[in-house]
């Protein structure tokens, strides 16, 4: 186990980091230039060598509910690969989800949109909410069950 002060001195190799005095001896490190209200990369380094990563949204890791991970017994790299990891996650934003927008026509020539809001898949006819599904699924099975498919461009 790597001791307070040799986390302490592998931590400052990362200059982006600013570190802010805690209670009973801790340390913070932020990471100032963050892209979202999380600002934390490592917290409550302790001289008894505990202390935590934010890696809530990092593949490879598994958080506790803050998305924290102790790095209690971390070595040397494995610190640096974990401080590195966190501070490109918080250095990079969050792809956009592509919002779906389908338009579905039935063979008599009758135009449907299924658009999802909101976590659902509405399915309009003009302005009109038609029905509602919980996922796309469910929505892609009725239009189809009604004869609807995707128009294509």
């Amino acid at each position: 186990m790597l001791t307070f002060e040799e986390k302490q001195q592998i931590i400052e190799e990362f200059p982006e980091l600013v570190k802010k005095e805690v209670s009973m001896k801790r340390l913070n490190y932020h990471y100032e230039e963050s892209l979202f209200d999380k600002t934390v990369v490592v917290q409550h380094l302790h001289p008894n060598g505990n202390g935590f990563v934010y890696v809530a949204d990092v593949k490879g890791y598994e958080p506790d509910e803050r998305g924290l991970v102790n790095i209690r017994e971390f070595s040397a790299d494995e610190l640096r690969k974990i401080i590195r990891a966190s501070v490109e996650g918080l250095a990079t934003e969050a792809p956009e989800e592509e919002v779906i927008e389908e338009v579905w026509q039935h063979p008599n020539g009758q135009k449907l949109t299924l658009l999802e809001e909101d976590n659902f898949f509405n399915v309009y006819h003009g302005y009109n909410l038609e029905e509602g599904f919980g996922d796309y699924e469910e929505a892609a099975s009725y239009l189809k069950e009604e004869g609807f498919s995707i128009k294509t461009k």
